[in-house]
């Protein structure tokens, strides 16, 4: 798995792992069932300490995008969270773009085109 982290970012290494691990399965590339790279194998293909992967992996089980377990290891699974729960989640983190983004004074139509945008992109690459 070739992951493109950037160091200097200010998010951190974990949270671009999950971020990309996720949008890997959003666009079909990883499918449900799919094993990932054991966390060792991913920390020394990628330059960082394993804890970090770990860290990355515990945080997409939490969020029931994989399982691992100690045999198999980390293999993607179909989210079990209910919708109402993720439709919750999902609109508390949506108002907090929308607010950062009404601060930086970006309209509601330009919002709007970039969820339309990224939308079309998603379905595209599926």
């Amino acid at each position: 798995m070739i992951l493109a982290l950037d160091f200097s970012s200010e998010v951190p290494i974990y949270l671009q792992i999950r971020n990309q691990i996720l949008l890997a399965i959003a666009k079909g590339i990883l499918q449900p069932g799919e094993k990932l790279p054991a966390i060792r194998a991913l920390a020394n293909e990628a330059g960082i300490n394993m804890m970090t992967v770990n860290k990355a992996y515990q945080l997409l089980k939490q969020e029931g995008l994989i399982s691992i377990d100690r045999r198999s290891g980390a293999v993607v699974s179909l989210p079990c969270d209910s919708r109402d729960k993720t439709l919750a989640r999902l609109a508390a983190e949506l108002e907090l773009i929308m607010a950062e983004a009404k601060v930086k004074g970006i309209s509601k139509t330009e919002m709007q085109e970039l969820f339309n945008r990224l939308s079309r992109e998603m379905e595209e690459e599926r």
